[in-house]
């Protein structure tokens, strides 16, 4: 079990003016800009499932806060489910 938890998945904390796009283009330069867009997107729905800030407000338009944590690979090891294991 302490395996499990020494493994870290690369992130970053993002600039105040950063969007998918931006951190995209610096943190995954090897990958054209939408297939790296899409993959941060997916591998952080915490952030991009988050519920519109409200217009007007200084964050509208952009779910990403400063004090996220944004990861930069997709998560290891074997997926789970609500019914348990997948890698049957």
């Amino acid at each position: 079990m302490s395996q499990a938890l020494s493994e870290r998945r690369k992130s970053t904390l993002p600039l105040p003016e950063d969007t998918w796009e931006s951190i995209a283009a610096r943190e995954l330069p090897e990958l054209d800009l939408a297939e790296a867009t899409s993959a941060l997107q997916s591998w952080n729905l915490h952030v991009f499932m988050r519920p519109a800030a409200p217009e007007g407000s200084p964050r509208a338009g952009n779910p990403i806060l400063p004090s996220d944590v944004i990861f930069l690979e997709a998560p290891s090891g074997p997926m789970r489910s609500i019914f348990g294991s997948t890698d049957e």
